[in-house]
């Protein structure tokens, strides 16, 4: 329908179905069954919680306020802080101020001079707040059947614990809410791959061993990001967030290292479920950083604050990020300073201990960038697709799906996929855990990308476009390869 796709176009999910859905509408309660039995202290504390949103849509952002205030107990909601992030569309401006009288000065709006970023936009959310924990939400979720309580409960009993919801999927153009993981007793925890993409990985036995009851909380190294609760005043010893990360990418390892490193923890509470909706493309852009390797600086400020010797493990697998600027991290280095932060590898032996079952420590890179066939041109090009074929296309000089990396044990990648021979193709695919090496040897000297099994070379097929194995011979132009290395400039 074509006011379903304008409608995702310009928001990046189906407002037009969810403008015909109550905003008090019922969902599934998916929750493991003991949750019907927990028993919770009283007197928890009150929370703020806090949505920051930049051009929502109308009605999933306010389809995130009436799930708070329908599904939760109204004596521990403090306030809910909606802080628009530099919005320019006409029904977040007195619309919204309008619609929000109705809750009595139970939900607040706070508005920022200039685009933020979602980082700077929740730390100024949590500078606002007044309850004993701020809870953060995305501004496009659905929080479930008695979510509240458990996130909680583990705070009361130690501050210095955050806690974060099983995240179920709602349909970004149907609006079906649905379990992500199947079934409600498969519990996974949030790890990470060495260049900093948030995985999940099934909860350890050392980590099961501790729990009588499927259902109670468990610790985590790290977490998706979007929705979690903190003590407030925790939060503030803590620095919020990094003042220096914009927009966002790498907040969620800024604050899971520094609580962690810094004498505190996280848990995944299975007893606490709130929907979200995952985004079909992003909608806007990034207004005064456009244009800049936001992401990347932020990861490298993360980098050389906590990660200390284990940077260069990021470095390998973003070689591109080395001279990218992070700023001034002074304030961050004297904060773990001040706080006594234990060690990135106490952080790895003592909480991330499961990462390197999966993603274990990489080897150097032998030879790493753009991969030119100086006879057509060309430069190898994972051209996008998983599982999909290497191919070959006009080097751009951007990087991205053109930045290879050979390591010193052979394995051949491009960013976090692995390349790997498939008969006479080569073949992007995940890469096989806990493998660091593979098949392929860079010969400088014949200038040849050598499969040394097949003993086999890469070669740029005649057309052009395709890359294929052949038998290795030393006077084929078509299988030279010239590695440019590519620095992303900040």
């Amino acid at each position: 329908m074509a006011a379903g796709r304008a409608a995702e176009k310009e928001f990046g999910f189906n407002t037009y179905v969810s403008d015909m859905i109550s905003m008090n509408r019922t969902i599934p309660d998916i929750r493991p069954k003991e949750c019907k039995h927990w028993d919770y202290p009283e007197n928890l504390p009150t929370v703020s919680v806090v949505i920051v949103f930049h051009n929502e849509g109308w009605t999933p952002l306010l389809r995130t306020v009436h799930s708070v205030l329908l599904r939760s107990p109204p004596e521990l909601i403090e306030q809910i802080v909606m802080v628009d992030d530099d919005s320019d569309k006409p029904h977040l401006k007195e619309k919204l101020d309008k619609y929000v009288t109705r809750f009595n000065g139970k939900v607040i709006v706070v508005r920022t001079e200039q685009r933020e970023g979602l980082i700077n936009a929740r730390s100024i959310g949590a500078k606002h707040s007044t309850g004993e924990v701020v809870l953060f939400l995305d501004a496009h979720c659905e929080v479930n059947t008695n979510w509240l309580p458990p996130l909680l409960a583990p705070i009361k009993q130690n501050r210095k614990v955050m806690t974060v919801p099983v995240i179920d999927g709602i349909d970004s153009n149907s609006w079906e809410y649905r379990s992500v993981y199947g079934s409600p007793n498969a519990h996974h925890s949030g790890i990470f791959e060495w260049g900093l993409l948030y995985k999940e990985t099934q909860i350890t036995e050392r980590e099961s061993g501790h729990r009588k009851h499927t259902s109670q909380p468990f610790r985590s190294p790290t977490h998706a990001g979007g929705l979690f609760a903190i003590n407030r005043l925790w939060f503030k010893e803590l620095g919020y967030y990094d003042e220096g990360l914009q927009i966002w990418g790498g907040e969620q390892y800024e604050l899971s290292f520094k609580i962690w490193q810094c004498g505190g923890g996280i848990v995944f509470v299975p007893c606490s479920h709130v929907g979200h909706v995952y985004r079909s493309h992003m909608p806007y852009g990034f207004g005064k950083f456009s244009g800049k390797p936001v992401i990347s600086i932020n990861m490298m400020r993360v980098v050389k604050t906590w990660m200390d010797d284990y940077s260069k493990y990021y470095l390998t697998r973003e070689p591109q990020a080395a001279h990218v600027n992070p700023g001034d991290i002074s304030a961050q280095l004297a904060l773990r300073d001040k706080l006594q932060c234990k060690s990135f590898k106490w952080y790895m032996e003592n909480v991330a201990y499961d990462v390197l079952q999966s993603y274990p420590l990489l080897p150097p890179n032998d030879v790493w960038g753009e991969a030119r066939n100086p006879a057509t041109g060309k430069c190898l090009d994972r051209m996008g697709g998983i599982p999909g074929p290497l191919g070959a296309s006009g080097c751009h000089g951007y990087g991205g799906n053109q930045l290879i990396r050979l390591n010193v044990q052979g394995q051949m990648a491009q960013g976090e996929w692995c390349l790997t021979a498939n008969g006479i193709r080569i073949q992007a695919n995940h890469c096989v855990k806990g493998t660091v090496n593979g098949n392929w040897i860079y010969d400088r000297n014949t200038q040849q990308i050598q499969h040394n099994t097949k003993r086999m070379c890469v070669t740029v097929s005649e057309s052009g476009s395709d890359v294929i194995l052949e038998t290795c011979t030393k006077d084929n132009q078509r299988q030279k390869f010239v590695w440019k290395e590519y620095y992303q400039a900040s």
